[in-house]
């Protein structure tokens, strides 16, 4: 249990450097789809600050996913070590995939969007736009994420369990 906790908290670093990389270094509006509509309207396309901001921030995504992709993966080859069960991988993986959920709703959608003033800083335009009424703006979408989490897990544990 201690590793999927240590795996989880190394998932939501990643996910925090991804999120990072992307608002304030590459500052492509393609990553902005997920926003709510009037923040994306509000977006001002921005040039670099220094030389190799964009560098920088994709630099930064390429380690998040490599930290994330390295969790999951070290998650599956510990539990084929330890000779896991369907179940205990299905466990495993569910309970990382659902804490990194859980961090994103808590973390980034309650206290960074809506009270923390993390995306207005990169984006000064939106700060009328921010705010606490912003929280659940994407309910729908966790949803969908969840379900397809849940699927991937299950997913994840067959493969593991035929290797």
């Amino acid at each position: 249990m201690l590793t999927t906790i240590a795996l989880s908290v190394i998932m939501m670093a990643g996910l925090f450097l991804m999120l990072w990389g992307a608002v304030g270094f590459v500052q492509n509006q393609r990553f902005f789809t997920s926003a709510p509509k009037e923040i994306q309207d509000a977006l001002q396309p921005k040039h670099e600050r220094f030389r190799g901001q964009h560098l920088m921030g994709w630099i930064m995504l390429i380690m998040s996913l490599t930290l994330m992709g390295g969790a999951l993966i070290f998650g599956g080859y510990d539990g084929i070590r330890h000779g896991f069960h369907y179940w205990q991988f299905f466990v495993r993986f569910t309970a990382m995939l659902l804490l990194l959920k859980a961090f994103d709703i808590l973390f980034f959608d309650w206290y960074l969007l809506c009270r923390s003033g993390f995306f207005t800083r990169y984006y000064p335009e939106t700060k009328a736009l921010c705010g606490p009424h912003l929280f659940g703006y994407n309910r729908k979408s966790h949803t969908v994420q969840i379900a397809i989490m849940i699927l991937g897990s299950m997913l994840l544990a067959w493969i593991c369990t035929v290797i």
